[in-house]
């Protein structure tokens, strides 16, 4: 298994092993790609944020959604880390891996450990995805195998 680096990243893009919508070059790192945030949901108080910004109570556990739809190529998995900036402002996240022949945008589950409320904007970057080239292609993708989130929009916590 290979990390694509941000050269790779375009070349496959190119070539049409990934998709990235809406895409934005700056975005880019030499290791991957930061999402960004399309919405926020807060289980506490039910709220659905879609734009301005979300503020997540102390000891409260919310979701967002990528803004970015992300297509994966037979023969392409990914990983997800949270940027260090919300890290540092006490925000846990729990993340799975991409698998290959995914597509739609990204749930992810969060939590607000610190003893304060945090500000998340509509739009920000989250995370960082990183690209990885599998040996060979896998017997069944993600769509054949179970498929629950495929061509998902926006939050999706249950099948």
């Amino acid at each position: 298994m290979a990390i694509l680096s941000d050269k790779d990243i375009l070349k496959a893009i190119n070539d049409g092993k990934i998709s990235i919508e809406p895409f934005n070059e700056t975005n880019q790192t030499p290791n991957g790609y930061d999402l960004t945030i399309g919405e926020v949901y807060i289980k506490r108080t039910d709220e659905h944020i879609t734009e301005g910004e979300a503020f997540i109570p102390p000891l409260t556990w919310f979701a967002i959604s990528t803004r970015e739809y992300i297509k994966m190529g037979e023969d392409v998995t990914a990983q997800l880390w949270i940027r260090s900036s919300y890290a540092r402002r006490g925000i846990f996240s729990s993340f799975g891996k991409v698998d290959a022949g995914f597509e739609g945008t990204l749930t992810i589950g969060c939590f607000n450990a610190s003893d304060e409320a945090v500000s998340i904007p509509i739009g920000d970057r989250f995370c960082q995805i990183v690209f990885e080239e599998m040996l060979s292609k896998p017997l069944e993708t993600y769509e054949k195998k179970s498929g629950n989130y495929q061509g998902q929009r926006g939050i999706k916590l249950g099948p």
